[in-house]
């Protein structure tokens, strides 16, 4: 599996202090409030479980599974597989996302989640492509900001492989082409 990895973008000892600092910038904004966390799965799964232990907040926690992506091209489309098994009507919430690119899934996001009444809506990212943006979003917490490069690792996939390597790594494309 390392093999197929071009080249380390972010090293494990990066995320580890930044999803530190997130979750402190979190804390300081949420002092003394109820934080609702929305992951967006599959992909949120290892950096929402690091960022929660650094939360010193009430929290809650539920996942929503939407998906645009196809191998490595998104479809523009967004679909939702999975909702929402609590409501968020006048609660804080934060999404907590993989990765924004071309932004179509965050502004779907949004837009669904606005409409059920919650008492502020935030995002959260680990990785920010603001050059593959098709549609801008507000991203209150952004982890890393990266180059349009297809990345694994650290819960990101590529046809559900990957996801547990420590780091973001950039794919060789002969691994994309093999699989």
């Amino acid at each position: 599996m390392t093999q197929d990895i071009k080249e380390i973008l972010i090293s494990q000892s990066q995320i580890d202090a930044r999803v530190k600092e997130l979750a402190g910038e979190i804390n300081k904004d949420y002092k003394g409030k109820c934080v609702f966390f929305i992951g967006v799965l599959k992909g949120c799964f290892l950096f929402l479980s690091d960022l929660l232990k650094e939360i010193k907040l009430d929290t809650n926690v539920d996942f929503m599974m939407v998906s645009s992506y196809s191998g490595t091209q998104s479809s523009g489309v967004v679909r939702t597989l999975l909702d929402l098994k609590q409501s968020i009507e006048g609660k804080h919430v934060i999404i907590v996302e993989d990765i924004v690119d071309s932004g179509l899934t965050m502004n779907y996001m949004l837009k669904n989640l606005s409409t059920r009444n919650p008492k502020s809506l935030e995002i959260c990212t680990l990785l920010n492509k603001p050059s593959c943006r098709k549609i801008k979003v507000p991203i209150k917490y952004s982890g890393f900001e990266i180059p349009d490069k297809f990345v694994v690792g650290y819960g990101l996939d590529y046809n559900e492989i990957y996801r547990n390597l420590p780091y973001i790594g950039v794919l060789k494309e002969s691994a994309i082409k093999e699989r």
